[in-house]
């Protein structure tokens, strides 16, 4: 039988947008844990973020930061890591990213040369970026451990930004829009992580079946690597279109469940159908 690998985006999918809770999805999270299926998480969160939300939902999967700026597999007896990676403390760390000093530095450059107000999280106080998240002093600290990627917002009205994202290419870098702040960041992108933890997987499974569930246009090249791609219900209705492509009915950790839930159901039930047909 095929083992179930979930891969997850946090914000406004596995968390709530309005209060970062994932309450309304522990009952899945706790079945998935049951019957052992991983939970991967892959986020544009810092690892100090993802380590907090790992400890309090009981996790030990591998996860992804900063939009699959590096990927995190905990450092067991008997884990093969991926080729590459290296021990960085009680994990194996495979880097993909761009290092965060020279995110930094361009951007600066670039708002330089554009003469644009751009202010990123290297030029704001814990208590700025508390106020711009919604997140409590605490979690802003965290948010602010960047590896990766460099979020920031644009202070000027700006009907265009293709001069930034050119700029950002010329350097072999790219510019997007996550949920609330625009992102400068190297090549790396979650579908890339996604695919090596997919090949990991695999080595140490056999066959996998992989969900992936995300919300924002950073998550769609992850969504691309799964075989049960969901697109969690948001304000900005995003249109997508790829094969067995899901939305979900509602937003957030609810509609996480939901789906969740029903794909585990759906999975294991073809599963057997074709266990039946094979005897």
């Amino acid at each position: 039988m095929s083992s179930i690998v979930i891969f997850s985006d946090l914000d406004g999918t596995l968390l709530s947008s309005k209060d970062y809770s994932w309450k309304d999805a522990e009952e899945a999270i706790e079945i998935c844990k049951k019957i052992e299926i991983p939970i991967v998480l892959v986020s544009s969160k810092t690892r100090a973020e993802i380590e907090l939300i790992r400890r309090e939902m009981g996790l030990s999967d591998p996860f992804v930061s900063e939009n699959g700026g590096a990927i995190f597999i905990e450092a067991e007896e008997g884990i093969d890591p991926p080729k590459g990676a290296a021990l960085d403390g009680k994990y194996f760390r495979l880097e993909l990213g761009t290092p965060y000093s020279r995110l930094v530095e361009t951007l600066k450059r670039i708002r330089d040369e554009l003469g644009w107000d751009i202010k990123g999280f290297s030029d704001m106080t814990i208590e700025e970026i508390s106020y711009l998240t919604g997140l409590d002093l605490s979690s802003a600290y965290l948010a602010s451990l960047r590896e990766y990627d460099e979020p920031f917002i644009i202070l000027d009205k700006v009907e265009d930004i293709s001069p930034l994202l050119e700029k950002a290419k010329e350097e072999g870098l790219k510019v997007f829009r996550g949920g609330r702040f625009y992102h400068i960041q190297g090549r790396n992108d979650k579908g890339k992580a996604v695919e090596i933890l997919k090949d990991w997987y695999r080595k140490r499974k056999g066959s996998i079946i992989s969900i992936a569930l995300g919300d924002s246009p950073n998550d769609f090249p992850m969504l691309e690597k799964a075989d049960y791609p969901v697109l969690i219900l948001s304000d900005k209705n995003y249109s997508l279109s790829m094969p067995n492509l899901k939305v979900s009915r509602y937003k957030g950790p609810k509609g996480w469940k939901e789906e969740v839930l029903d794909l585990i159901k759906r999975i294991c039930r073809r599963e057997k159908d074709d266990r039946d047909k094979s005897r």
